[in-house]
């Protein structure tokens, strides 16, 4: 149990991490405009597809501890489809668009590959799956603060995650920035309670 407990806390941790330090160093890349996902284009995106996978595969191993650990199956079942479908993000790239890598044309092309086509179908699993798990561990958890906590985190993730859906379909400069704020808030909450309730 403390070992599934614990790759749920190094999953949601390598992966924010990952994807910051990343972004950060990337030449050409702005968080502040760019998604998560671009990362996995050009040169160096082994780096962030190689975190979706393991990321994905370390959160959704937590499964059975977060069985043993909050009433009902549930939750668990939630994060372990959170998990998987952060790996098919990462199986399933998207395509490179908007300026990322470096000398891609602006804009979102007319078609997309049926691999972007999968991406984003996985992502839309993970940003509607988090904010579901967050609203059932507020109601099942049994600690005041932690149920309190749960329930905060639905609502900022589901409000940022609204933000940057329509800033993706707007080509708003701030899409990666809402994207980061929703997956911030929601990773940490995860890999928070995952620790806490390591026995």
């Amino acid at each position: 149990m403390s070992l599934s407990l614990g790759s749920g806390t190094a999953g949601a941790t390598l992966f924010v991490l990952t994807f910051l330090i990343d972004g950060a160093t990337r030449a050409g890349y702005d968080p502040v405009r760019h998604t998560v996902s671009a990362l996995a284009t050009g040169p160096r995106g082994w780096l962030q597809t190689i975190n979706f996978v393991v990321s994905g595969l370390l959160i959704t191993a937590a499964g059975p501890g977060l069985y043993e650990a909050v009433p009902g199956p549930w939750f668990a079942a939630v994060i372990a489809v959170f998990g998987l479908a952060l790996v098919a993000s990462g199986v399933f790239p998207m395509d490179p668009m908007r300026g990322y890598p470096p000398g891609t044309p602006e804009g979102t092309p007319p078609t997309t590959s049926r691999r972007h086509q999968l991406h984003d179908a996985a992502g839309a699993v993970v940003f509607t799956s988090l904010p579901v798990g967050a609203v059932v561990a507020a109601l099942t958890l049994g600690d005041v603060v932690w149920s309190a906590y749960s329930a905060v985190t639905a609502v900022v993730f589901g409000v940022a995650a609204g933000r940057f859906a329509t800033a993706w379909e707007a080509d708003d400069p701030r899409t990666g920035l809402f994207q980061r704020v929703a997956i911030v808030s929601g990773w940490t909450w995860l890999a928070l309670l995952c620790w806490s309730l390591i026995p």
